[in-house]
């Protein structure tokens, strides 16, 4: 169906007068006559009834009109909503976050996000890796920010890695271990709080820890709800593993303190933005993911 003779027939439909009508689409009116003729030809129908009063629109042409309106509306709509897709202000968009990346860098992304794109809508799953990395594979989300410590690029992924981030302990003020040098080993008989760690996290606490042949680490409480984490180290004696910029209202609020460990092995956070090769984002997840970038 040609859109530009539907808009055709709705000019005529509106003025009634091939002149008026012809001038309103900017053709001549030999041109615009043949233009009708065509599409009644096309539809095997009278859609204009011609006489020396004028133009008169058949039941037909009433059915066909109807519809050309709400196709020309249709395509309208369209192309505005494409022009906007294009320049981030519109569009659905859905991408993952680690829990610990979540805390640390998701909050003023999703700040920026509202302030200037505030037609489009997000969906944010917060999971551990394996689990977004899964819903990345069956392409439910476009994109994830996460811990990539056991991650490698290859045939299938495409990994941006971001800054590191230093990962320290952390207790509510007033803890019994607030003000003192404390060793990993007595840190730990307070239990330790932290999302879901890598494999070379734990085996570094197993090199620092007094641990009996065969025995291995647990935390207290691993839990990828960082929210939660926070809440129990604020209100136990619970010693939280978190980066500073997730905690840091905290910091500037007193209720959290770092805590001195002389005998820890260097932590960091190793977040990555991870997509898969050969499918090209979203103008808004482009958008999203430089933000990330800037925030890291």
């Amino acid at each position: 169906m040609n859109l530009r003779r539907l808009s055709h027939l709705v000019a005529l439909a509106d003025e009634l007068h091939f002149a008026r009508a012809s001038a309103r689409v900017h053709l001549s009116q030999s041109a615009f006559s043949r233009s009708i003729q065509a599409m009644e030809n096309d539809l095997g129908m009278r859609l204009f009834d011609r006489d020396t009063d004028g133009v008169r629109v058949t039941p037909a042409g009433r059915f066909v009109i109807e519809r050309a309106r709400k196709l020309l509306f249709d395509a309208r709509s369209l192309e505005w909503e494409v022009d906007l897709y294009r320049d981030n202000q519109l569009g659905d968009t859905a991408f993952g976050v680690g829990a610990m990346a979540s805390a640390t860098m998701l909050a003023p992304v999703l700040s920026e996000l509202r302030r200037c794109h505030p037609l489009a809508t997000f969906r944010i799953e917060q999971s551990h890796t394996t689990q977004l990395l899964t819903h990345l594979q069956g392409e439910d989300i476009e994109f994830f920010i996460a811990d990539i410590s056991h991650l490698k690029p290859g045939p299938t992924l495409e990994i941006t890695p971001l800054p590191h981030r230093d990962v320290r302990f952390y207790v509510r003020s007033g803890h019994p271990l607030a003000n003192s040098d404390n060793t990993l080993s007595n840190v730990w008989r307070y239990g330790l709080g932290s999302v879901s760690v890598s494999a070379q996290t734990r085996d570094r606490f197993i090199e620092q820890l007094p641990l009996k042949s065969g025995q291995g680490p647990g935390l207290a409480l691993e839990c990828d709800d960082f929210a939660v984490l926070r809440a129990v180290a604020l209100t136990t004696d619970t010693v939280l593993i978190a980066t500073e910029a997730a905690v840091a209202t905290d910091l500037r609020d007193g209720t959290l303190v770092p805590l001195r460990v002389r005998d820890v092995p260097e932590m960091q956070a190793t977040f990555g933005i991870v997509a898969l090769r050969d499918r090209t984002p979203s103008p808004m997840a482009q958008r999203i993911m430089a933000l990330i970038l800037d925030e890291a």
